[in-house]
């Protein structure tokens, strides 16, 4: 597996239209891999995420085979600096991790829930979570599944923070209706419960939408949010 950080350019005409449509983007990251090993393999997949970082945004990828982002770097990137990108292996962080250990993590995912519109005879659809209540037991209800604790406070409130709350739509190829979005970033600080179910969640993604820019988890020591 490898991790990829990738700067764009705000300034450049295809950086606006490549953050403004997640469809749009995840075809630019699929485009990225010359073989289908390489962003699918083994249980293992391609999640992206876009940041915030100082008011610059920034592209993380998690994939199978090493990506090459020349094309972005060439329509909304940095061409003549030294940073184009930076991918590094991330197996031998996955494989370090440990029962006991407690890190920083970032995700942002898309908390749902399966219902029914109010017809009662319609089929069960899946509506976005909207309040911050709602979005944070959606997340500590799928903590221990996925090999970790998330740790309380002196106030016994989890350790977790919400913001970049919204709600996106935009077009999909060959959809008669445009696709509609709830999305959530979190912040918080775990501990690591199953070693082996959080490396599945950091390689495969927590919940659904993940193609859209959903669903990874990054980790960094516990004194830094990042």
């Amino acid at each position: 597996m490898y991790l990829t950080r990738f700067r764009f350019n705000r300034a450049r005409r295809d950086s606006r239209r490549l953050l403004g449509s997640p469809q749009v983007m995840h075809a630019a990251v699929m485009s990225s891999f010359p073989r289908d090993t390489d962003h699918t393999r083994d249980g293992r997949r391609t999640l992206w995420r876009l940041d915030q970082v100082d008011g610059q945004p920034i592209l993380y990828v998690v994939s199978p085979g090493r990506p090459d982002l020349t094309h972005l770097v060439e329509q909304a990137g940095w061409p003549t600096s030294d940073e184009r990108w930076l991918t590094r292996p991330y197996d031998d962080f996955l494989d370090r991790l440990a029962p006991g250990q407690r890190w920083a993590f970032r995700l942002t995912a898309n908390p749902v829930h399966d219902g029914r519109p109010k017809d009662p005879t319609a089929d069960t659809r899946r509506f976005g979570h909207v309040t911050v209540e709602q979005q944070t037991q959606w997340l500590l209800k799928r903590a221990e599944r996925n090999g970790f604790s998330i740790i309380t406070g002196a106030s016994g409130q989890p350790n977790l923070m919400l913001h970049n709350q919204s709600t996106q739509s935009f077009g999909r190829r060959g959809a008669d209706r445009p696709v509609t979005l709830r999305t959530a970033t979190y912040d918080g600080v775990l501990d690591v419960v199953d070693a082996d179910a959080l490396r599945r969640t950091l390689t495969a993604g927590l919940g659904h939408a993940k193609a859209y820019g959903c669903g990874l988890m990054t980790l960094a020591p516990a004194n830094d949010a990042r």
